[in-house]
């Protein structure tokens, strides 16, 4: 092996701090033994000593021992990738492959890996062997392969992560809009969605919602151990102070009538949302307008509603995915069927979510799409449609029947718990100010 410039390059990429320290120990050494050298001896004669062959042997040997034994790899799971063609990238060979793969079928429930999951591999660098090789199943659950040398095979295990339900308060005033307001109090996501769609049966929140208003939510969350939250529960309390005037929703999850309930066991679901989106501005209402492209006024049915690109869009109401696919001037856009009256439309969408293809049925306030602007559009909105009977109509005026109210002994059943949950905001409220 020459001592080239390349060759050091390779071995202080490999272990760069003992590589440092091992550094200074040799330059001490070959230090004192230069001028411990040049006072004895010739140029020529120093010359020879490093082109020594036992002196480069032991060089060699000094730099193989700082060589890593194994090298673990973290690999991010790409769009079409399987397990198999990830690990044709770390030159394996074919029995190792095939190996893995006899493994793999004992799995049943290892049927698709997820995109953007992480699998872990340690690999014996001396043998190209897999020491270790971990894979994401969901969440909460991964299988461990680790190598049994005795028998030159694998020894398959479960990893569950225990979670632990939490329960958090949080509060706040809304400066700019709903969304960003509650992300800076850090609530997830989900949970910020998940109640604009509660509110979204009575609430515009374009017109209703105005600086300083406030809100106030009790929600669950899942951690493990270390206080890593895995995912989000159920919505326990919300409240949205408008204008001084307070709307808090309860959770009641008895058989038959789960749902978010006002202060008189009224349901505040309705078949559709006002607003299938949070956090954005109505930049163009139903009816007469001069078109933004075409430059002439045209009846305008149904409504705009302009949001950064990228912003989630629900679906209004329960009902089943008739189209999801291009709609020449509306980009992007998908239709969502409710019963034999209701359609609605979603337009100038960015991308579509994994939900939406035709047949699909969907939820409401289930994520449907995002906010972009394909199609006939001068910026990122959505382009919102109600169609009743056929005739596109107004959604903004749009008037449904009330929420189911609590009856009997379901009515009685709420009243304690929304005894139990008032208890329990206000113990959180002392916890958490």
């Amino acid at each position: 092996m020459k001592l080239t410039p390349k060759y050091f390059k390779e071995k202080i990429k490999q272990n760069l701090e003992l590589f440092f320290v091992f550094s200074l120990i040799l330059f001490s050494i070959l230090i004192t033994q230069f001028f411990h050298f040049s006072k004895n001896h010739s140029k020529n004669e120093y010359i020879d000593l490093l082109n020594n062959i036992y002196f480069k042997k032991t060089i060699n040997n000094i730099f193989e021992n700082f060589e890593p034994k194994y090298q673990k790899i973290e690999h991010k799971i790409s769009k079409n990738e399987s397990i198999i063609s990830i690990l044709k990238n770390y030159n394996l060979s074919e029995k190792e492959l095939n190996l893995v793969n006899i493994n793999l079928k004992k799995l049943n429930q290892l049927k698709k890996i997820k995109v953007n999951e992480i699998i872990k591999l340690k690999i014996d660098n001396s043998n190209k062997k897999i020491i270790e090789f971990i894979i994401p199943i969901s969440k909460t659950k991964k299988i461990q392969l680790i190598r049994n040398y005795e028998k030159d095979d694998f020894v398959i295990t479960e990893i569950v992560t225990n979670l632990q339900k939490k329960i958090i308060y949080k509060e706040g005033t809304i400066k700019q809009s709903l969304y960003r307001s509650a992300t800076k109090q850090k609530i997830p996501p989900n949970i910020i969605i998940e109640f604009a769609r509660i509110y979204g049966f009575q609430v515009d929140f374009q017109r209703d919602v105005r600086k300083n208003d406030t809100f106030q939510i009790i929600f669950e969350i899942y951690e493990d151990e270390n206080g890593k939250t895995f995912n989000t529960g159920n919505i326990l309390f919300s409240d949205l102070n408008l204008s001084n005037q307070s709307n808090s929703l309860y959770f009641f999850n008895k058989k038959g009538e789960i749902g978010h309930y006002d202060l008189n066991g009224k349901s505040a679901k309705k078949a559709l949302m006002k607003t299938p989106i949070n956090g954005a501005r109505l930049s163009s209402p139903y009816g007469m307008r001069k078109h933004p492209i075409d430059g002439f006024n045209k009846m305008h049915r149904g409504t705009d509603f302009a949001a950064p690109e990228g912003t989630p869009i629900m679906a209004s109401g329960d009902g089943v995915i008739i189209k999801a696919s291009w709609c020449g001037g509306g980009g992007n856009c998908v239709k969502v069927k409710h019963n034999s009256s209701y359609t609605t439309v979603y337009a100038h969408i960015s991308k579509f979510s994994g939900i939406s293809k035709v047949g699909n049925r969907v939820k409401q306030g289930q994520i449907i799409g995002y906010v972009g602007s394909t199609g006939k559009s001068t910026g990122p909105h959505l382009h919102y449609e109600v169609i009743f009977n056929g005739k596109r109509i107004n959604s903004q005026k749009l008037k449904l029947p009330s929420g189911k109210i609590l009856k009997g002994s379901s009515r009685e059943k709420f009243e304690v718990q929304k005894i139990k949950t008032e208890v329990l905001k206000s113990e959180l409220i002392l916890k958490y100010n």
